[in-house]
């Protein structure tokens, strides 16, 4: 098992056969022309000085279902976040935001929030992926919000479309979907992708 464990009622999605991304990618693609989804992605620029997340944004180039994607980039400097908003100015078939966490913006945003006694909580991913959140929210062009991170080393969309399908396809009625993995490390070689 990854290390990945939910207890209580959940519905496992197991992978039993080898279901072409070709014809999860088609179905989406109906199914975005009623709902639409976008892509949360949090990262820090660090993250973007590796193959990982190069092998992510090639893949993601070739996914036409999103509506938007939305980059929620941590610990970068003006410079870095030029740098990873230049990744993204083309190839891209939906419009591709990055929120530059640490900028002035972001920063007066949660100041103001704080002075009128709304934490968005410490510095992280969570409150990253709180504020793309809220973006994607505000643009109001988003029924389904998926999210994955920068640093998955075996990435191809698959991973996505097997994270957006269950939601959203609307013959099953999911609200809610988590994809798992495992991480690899000097004790495990092994990475088997599951969903639930």
């Amino acid at each position: 098992m990854a290390d990945f464990y939910q207890t209580g009622v959940v519905t496992t999605l197991h992978r039993l056969n080898n279901n072409h991304v070709s014809r999860l990618e088609d179905e989406l693609t109906r199914f975005s022309e009623t709902t639409s989804i976008g892509l949360v992605l949090p990262a820090l620029y660090s993250e973007f000085e590796t193959p990982a997340a190069h092998k992510i944004l090639n893949e993601l180039r070739q996914v036409r279902y999103l509506r938007h994607i939305v980059v929620a980039l941590g610990r970068a400097s003006w410079r870095q976040f030029l740098h990873v908003r230049s990744l993204f100015l083309s190839g891209f078939p939906q419009p591709v935001t990055v929120l530059w966490i640490d900028g002035e913006r972001n920063r007066n945003l949660l100041r103001l929030l704080e002075n009128q006694g709304l934490s968005a909580g410490e510095d992280g991913k969570g409150r990253s992926c709180w504020l793309a959140y809220g973006y994607l929210l505000a643009t109001g062009n988003c029924d389904v919000i998926a999210l994955h991170d920068c640093d998955i080393v075996n990435y191809d969309r698959q991973l996505l479309a097997r994270l957006c399908y269950p939601v959203a396809n609307p013959n099953l009625g999911f609200e809610f979907c988590k994809g798992y993995y495992a991480r690899v490390t000097s004790e495990c070689t092994a990475v088997s992708p599951g969903f639930s």
